[in-house]
């Protein structure tokens, strides 16, 4: 695959280390103003940096788009007369509309609006993906591309807010049930460092049973509840203090501030 990032910032930077570490790409052109900024990346085989986002266009078949939402537009005007029936759009720019992409250039154009999360540095991101009609039969390329920086899944676009909400803000929900439970393993005598550790991987072992078992949360809860026993005592208290309503309440405060946000 020939693969254009059109604004190499972190997410971009990200998108490209995945890259360059799954070997997904024959050719890797990366765009940024300030080359400085990404001059080690030239040292990868078939890597290319340009200032130039034409350069990289007329060079690459997938084009991720990796900028700030004001200047999505401006590029995309830029680039329309380079884009042909090869290319392959896939934005990953919050809030902006397949519909706003193709008012810009055209709905031949197959396109891919993609949703990741901060943990894509680490190869670890929930993105969900949406396409237009063009971009149905080109979904399975961003697939490929977004499931060697973590998991991808396929949406209606008019769930992307939510989606948003659940993946992208969710990464900052989970570090502060994290950094309660740290709080708590301190309060019990623990010194913050290791309570922070024994945190992290018990969330990351719950996840993984879910994941690998592909059981339901209830089901690994039964099989750590005993009948009067500590841990039915602790869930019962949480919940009494409103855990899962927060939660739920939480996802909902934030879906309403990205829709108000999205009119604006």
């Amino acid at each position: 695959m020939k693969i254009a990032i059109i604004g190499t910032g972190n997410l971009g930077l990200s998108i490209a280390k995945g890259l360059i570490v799954n070997n997904t790409y024959t050719d890797l052109y990366l765009t940024k103003r300030n080359l400085d900024d990404i001059k080690e990346y030239e040292e990868y085989k078939s890597v290319f940096i340009t200032n130039d986002n034409k350069e990289a266009v007329k060079n690459a078949d997938i084009l991720i788009f990796s900028v700030q939402p004001s200047q999505l537009e401006t590029i995309l005007q830029e680039i329309k007369p380079h884009l042909n029936d090869k290319h392959v759009v896939i934005s990953t720019i919050t809030g902006f509309s397949i519909s706003r992409i193709e008012a810009v250039i055209g709905d031949e154009i197959p396109i891919v609006r993609a949703m990741p999360n901060t943990a894509i540095s680490v190869g670890k991101s929930m993105t969900c993906l949406c396409n237009n009609t063009a971009g149905k039969k080109k979904l399975p390329i961003a697939e490929a591309i977004f499931n060697g920086l973590g998991t991808s899944l396929a949406i209606e676009e008019n769930l992307m807010q939510a989606a948003t909400v659940l993946c992208a803000s969710g990464i900052a929900f989970w570090m502060r049930l994290i950094r309660a439970t740290t709080q708590g393993g301190v309060q019990m005598g623990f010194d913050a460092d290791v309570a922070l550790k024994m945190s992290m991987y018990t969330a990351r072992g719950a996840a993984s049973l879910l994941i690998e078992a592909g059981t339901h949360p209830e089901e690994e809860i039964d099989r750590v509840t005993t009948p009067r026993g500590c841990t039915i005592t602790g869930l019962n208290e949480m919940e009494h203090q409103g855990l899962s309503s927060s939660l739920i309440k939480g996802l909902n405060a934030s879906f309403d501030k990205i829709n108000e946000i999205a009119k604006q």
